[in-house]
């Protein structure tokens, strides 16, 4: 059973928030419980904090054995029960398991999300010094494209790129496009005149990789409430895991913690029989 404590705040987040200061740790390095949703009440009456349950430190992940349908289920990725012999009587036909969907092939079964409204562009410093080093980049890169920036938050600028043939700007399961993030990130802030986050989109990839991510999670979750097993998902970046840890957070027998150290930190799913 892993360690937790139990964290009031405003509203989930800021309960959230409060944990992971008291812990020192990330968020994807905790399971959350949502025990107490905030309630606002009327004109400030009978309004009521919210309560979760963080869970933390390391749970020994529960090994599946080979001829488990789940572990055929994650291995093999087209899992069907053993065929028994045949018997006289009539029988009912087997029911074969669903096969448990890999990451890079879940965005086929989702279809393309509208791209999200994100107001009108910016054009202060920060645009200007991110426009500026992308553009020097993606020429280099032999793949100019035209760039937008806006400001949908304080401190968060996103970037969205525009061209043909921008596939090759974002990779293997975003590998590139994670990278040129990261890039355009660390030459804005390298200035030291208030840090900024970058985040970069393209053919409206985050959104589209965001919803696969939370349908696999959901297929995860189902075979391990099935089956009790914990399962270990293949390794992630930070914003991938928070996205399974959020899908998650809520469902009931269910947990979620990290293991391992970037870029091999993964995700285990686990069955908990007494979260409700």
């Amino acid at each position: 059973m892993r360690e937790y404590i139990d964290v009031t705040g405003k509203n989930e987040d800021e309960a959230i928030a409060k944990a992971l200061d008291q812990l020192g740790l990330e968020r994807d390095d905790v399971s959350v419980e949502i025990l107490e949703r905030a309630k606002s009440g009327f004109l400030g009456l009978g309004s009521s904090p919210a309560k979760v349950r963080v869970y933390h430190g390391e749970e020994k992940e529960e090994s599946i054995p080979k001829q488990d349908p789940v572990f055929k289920a994650v291995k093999k990725e087209t899992p069907a029960l053993e065929k028994k012999p045949e018997r006289k009587e009539e029988r009912k036909p087997e029911k074969k398991l669903e096969p448990m969907p890999r990451q890079d092939s879940v965005s086929q079964s989702v279809e393309n999300p509208a791209p999200v409204a994100c107001g009108e562009e910016v054009d202060d410093e920060k645009a200007q010094a991110i426009k500026t080093f992308l553009s020097g980049l993606l020429e280099q890169m032999g793949n100019p494209a035209e760039i937008h920036v806006y400001l949908p938050e304080k401190g968060r600028y996103k970037v969205i790129l525009e061209g043909k043939n921008l596939g090759a700007l974002i990779g293997r399961r975003g590998e590139t496009l994670d990278a040129i993030q990261q890039l355009t990130s660390y030459a804005v802030n390298r200035s030291g005149s208030g840090r900024i986050r970058v985040q970069l989109d393209a053919e409206n990839y985050r959104e589209k990789r965001e919803q696969s991510l939370q349908h696999l999670a959901r297929k995860v979750a189902n075979k391990v409430v099935k089956y009790h097993r914990s399962v270990t998902l293949e390794p992630m970046n930070a914003y991938e895991r928070h996205v399974i840890h959020t899908a998650l957070q809520d469902v009931p027998n269910v947990t979620t913690y990290s293991t391992g150290t970037d870029p091999n930190r993964r995700v285990i799913v686990s069955y908990d029989r007494e979260k409700k």
